[in-house]
């Protein structure tokens, strides 16, 4: 449910987002399009990033952390293959943009942010658009969020050296995860599905994604 007040200049670059950046570049699933053309990118841009909301690449967002462009954006959500009936897990809320999207697409979201300031900016930004099946805690998003899993998705929006083991356990059987792994300076996306109760990896896209570190910094 969205209620933003969309002036028709960012209703025409968020359809131009769509066609030229995601659609023309072989992004197929139709449920992620139209999420992606419904939701006000702009809405969760810093004021003087307004302009630039529809662009394909990352805006700051404060605290060190972005808005991921909305290309990769569009390949992890596809690569999930989400469903309505799905509950996800999103490490790294950040603005909470993609944890709209997320919320457009399955039936309830997670979504763990280490920075208390930018999970407070996501939560009245999403309760302003009118998301009522989203729920933002402040934790370490290395360890996931054990209170409501197991998940069917989990969605991670920060590079890791490898795939935490704690998200793994969360993640339930026919479960898929999509995650940045690798240095500070490259990463390399993994599509994890648990399978017999064993991740069955397979590498996608090149990437680069702020890291994933815990709430001290470590």
């Amino acid at each position: 449910m969205i209620l933003s007040s969309d002036p028709f200049r960012f209703s025409t670059q968020r359809q131009r987002m769509v066609d030229s950046q995601l659609r023309a570049r072989g992004i197929s699933d139709e449920r992620v399009l139209g999420a992606m053309l419904r939701v006000p990118r702009h809405e969760f841009a810093p004021e003087s990033y307004r302009d630039r909301a529809y662009e394909n690449y990352p805006l700051p967002i404060g605290e060190g952390q972005t808005i991921s462009q909305p290309f990769m954006v569009a390949l992890m959500l596809e690569a999930l293959t989400l469903t309505p009936s799905d509950r996800v897990l999103e490490i790294g809320t950040g603005s909470g943009y993609l944890t709209a999207l997320l919320a457009e697409l399955t039936a309830q979201v997670f979504s763990v942010e280490r920075h208390a300031v930018l999970a407070d900016s996501a939560r009245a930004i999403l309760a302003r658009l009118g998301y009522s099946n989203v729920r933002v805690i402040v934790a370490d998003g290395s360890q996931g969020f054990r209170e409501c899993a197991p998940y069917d998705a989990i969605l991670v929006s920060a590079a890791a050296a490898e795939v935490p083991p704690a998200l793994l356990q969360q993640l339930a059987e026919g479960g898929r995860m999509v995650i940045p792994v690798g240095p500070a300076d490259t990463q390399q996306l993994h599509l994890i599905r648990m399978e017999n109760g064993q991740p069955r990896v397979e590498l996608r896209e090149l990437c680069r994604f702020v890291p994933l570190v815990s709430r001290d910094g470590l």
